[in-house]
């Protein structure tokens, strides 16, 4: 009788924590889809009021794209440092959104660039949330759900996206970019009142010891993928680009948008399938599939020939997202030791992001310079050498 007893409290203690995962899971999907509708009610508008509405150049449009990305990266390495050290996530997540809900304010109210310079690394930083709310989502999965898991949480990410363009095809011209702004950063503060109310923390007696980080104590699987994958970042430049190329190509403005709308749906179909599927054959399978596809982004762009080869680019850029974002964070996730994951994903987030600053830089600059072909001929060299050194990492 005791053993069941025994049993029966096991069970019940077990179906507490099942409950309590399942519902931290659905709170995070929730924000994180109310947080990617605000913004990207603004992105798919976003090359368009940089350099039509405010008046700057391809240069000045990469230099936004990238300097956010690659000051933001140090902050993202600092939150999941901070997170894991003092064993906190929820401060982390709640004030990135209220950071980017701030940021689209400012968007909204700036009259030049160069107003908008601070604001876009105040909509950056707030990515502080990720690497804690990614090692969140790891802490409550289990290897036979993790990939599917991150995927589901990037599905949300990118539906929410699917939402937000809608809303700003469908408003934008009564609206206009000041007013779309300014009903953009709503969604992000509902999302921070659900993160406030759902999400509980983990009580002090559930933490590892903090043990410290540095880039030797990693595995070599570990310090090789992110050699991979920051050689992938520094040719994998902004969409920004891809729908400046489309509106290069003859496509008329007020069509640009249903470009980004396309890549986000086919991302968000996609998502938890190549999660599931790589949690049945493997990370690195799923990540090389997510490489060549962005090749074909290229190539499908090289040798564009109108509207279908357009269409197809913008498919597999979908494709290409959905494969690779929740597939990296799941494989860095399970190469981190338990105790060190927020500052593991930081760090990775990082690399990612201080290749961002050269990658569309550089992009903008090849393009004015030389045309916008050969940023495309040197993504695809920098792709072919992840690939390659792709090959030679032993993780699963």
């Amino acid at each position: 009788m005791k053993d069941m007893g025994s049993e029966r409290v096991g069970r019940g203690t077990t179906d507490s924590i099942d409950d309590r995962s399942g519902r931290t899971l659905r709170t995070l999907a929730a924000a994180s889809f109310l947080n990617d509708m605000g913004s990207d009610m603004i992105y798919p508008v976003w090359p368009l009021f940089i350099t039509q509405f405010l008046g700057a150049n391809m240069a000045v449009l990469g230099l936004l794209d990238g300097l956010g990305e690659a000051l933001v990266s140090i902050s993202k390495a600092f939150s999941g440092y901070l997170s894991d050290r003092l064993g906190k996530r929820k401060v982390f997540i709640w004030t990135g959104y209220i950071f980017g809900s701030l940021s689209r304010l400012g968007y909204a109210l700036s009259p030049s660039w160069g107003w908008v310079v601070p604001f876009r690394v105040l909509d950056r930083a707030g990515k502080i949330r990720s690497p804690p709310r990614d090692a969140m989502v790891a802490d409550v999965s289990s290897d036979k759900d993790r990939g599917r898991n991150f995927g589901f949480i990037r599905s949300m990410d990118h539906l929410g996206a699917v939402v937000g363009v809608v809303i700003a095809v469908s408003f934008f011209s009564s609206l206009g970019y000041r007013n779309l702004f300014l009903l953009a950063a709503a969604p992000s503060m509902v999302a921070v009142l659900l993160i406030l109310w759902k999400i509980r923390e983990a009580g002090p007696g559930s933490r590892v010891a903090y043990k410290g980080c540095n880039f030797k104590g990693m595995s070599s699987d570990l310090r090789l993928f992110m050699v991979i994958s920051g050689v992938f970042a520094l040719g994998s430049f902004s969409y920004s680009f891809l729908l400046i190329f489309s509106r290069e190509a003859g496509i008329g403005t007020g069509f640009v948008p249903f470009f980004y709308l396309l890549f986000t749906t086919v991302a968000s179909a996609v998502s938890f399938l190549f999660g599931r599927l790589s949690d049945r054959i493997g990370r690195k399978f799923v990540i090389a599939i997510s490489f060549v596809l962005w090749a074909l982004v290229c190539l499908s762009l090289l040798i564009s020939d109108g509207l279908p080869f357009l269409i197809s680019a913008f498919v597999l850029f979908g494709l290409h997202k959905g494969s690779l974002e929740p597939v990296q964070k799941t494989l860095v996730s399970e190469l981190a030791p338990h105790e060190l994951k927020a500052g593991t994903l930081g760090g990775y987030q990082m690399v990612i992001g201080l290749c961002a600053l050269p990658s569309s830089l550089g992009a903008g600059l090849m393009w004015m310079l030389l045309g916008p072909g050969v940023p495309l001929m040197v993504s695809l060299c920098l792709t072919v050498i992840s690939l390659i050194l792709l090959y030679f990492m032993k993780a699963r």
